[in-house]
């Protein structure tokens, strides 16, 4: 028996045709959310364990109470729904570039949206993840005690070429400038760790690790494997 498909949304966008749609999968007897973008891939709901692993792995590595968290990319919300399971956190603010990521959300379109949205420490912000960490902080702002980011596929494979200078020693340290110090930035990757990119990661972070996050893949039969990198911000930059 094939899968049965709804397309719930579809939108251009400045990077291409956004198409949300939902499935039946009979032979997994599940109901499976996936977004696409043009002809590729960008998430599902059927896998989701690696990102919000990037939430656990990085709040995991964060001190304090009453958190402010920053999380950049917005997707099908397990990132962020993962991050409000902290007791911890104490305001959470979602940034996605798409209008229509957060519209899916605040219509309730997505397994986690009604939950996402109707948590007080919530906040969706449209914007440019990688333009905000490129700015000086305002004077008035308040840095962050963890920043999590799932946009690009990994390091070297991203969405958008503008996304290209945050994953270099100057990017890294402009972004380092918004955490509170001892602030955690933590990346998901969809490829194995890149001792190329540790060492830029170790340039500007302390503690740097990177984490294989192993899930059971039930369209492969097999295990399939993400990365999450975790760096502490320890020291000023200038």
């Amino acid at each position: 028996m094939s899968a049965r498909f709804e397309e719930l949304d579809w939108q251009f966008t400045p990077m291409g045709e956004l198409t949300l749609r939902r499935r039946f999968d009979p032979s997994l007897d599940l109901e499976i959310f996936e977004v696409k973008l043009g002809e590729e891939y960008l998430m599902s709901s059927a896998f989701t364990v690696a990102e919000q692993a990037l939430a656990d792995l990085g709040l995991g590595a964060t001190a304090g109470e009453r958190l402010r968290v920053l999380v950049g990319g917005l997707g099908l919300g397990y990132t962020a729904i993962a991050a409000l399971r902290d007791p911890r956190v104490g305001a959470l603010t979602v940034i996605d570039t798409l209008p229509a990521v957060i519209d899916w959300h605040e219509r309730g379109l997505l397994p986690v949206s009604t939950q996402l949205t109707g948590d007080a420490r919530t906040r969706l912000v449209l914007d440019d993840f990688f333009a905000v960490m490129r700015a000086a902080p305002a004077p008035a702002s308040e840095p962050w005690d963890a920043i999590l980011l799932d946009v690009d596929h990994s390091p070297r494979h991203q969405l958008d070429p503008s996304h290209a200078d945050l994953y270099t020693v100057e990017g890294l340290r402009r972004l380092a400038r918004h955490l509170v110090e001892g602030g955690v930035f933590a990346l998901w990757s969809d490829d194995p760790p890149d001792e190329e990119f540790l060492v830029t990661m170790r340039a500007v972070f302390a503690g740097v690790e990177a984490h294989v996050v192993d899930f059971a893949n039930a369209l492969t039969g097999g295990v399939s494997s993400n990365t999450v990198y975790v760096g502490r911000h320890d020291r000023v930059e200038a």
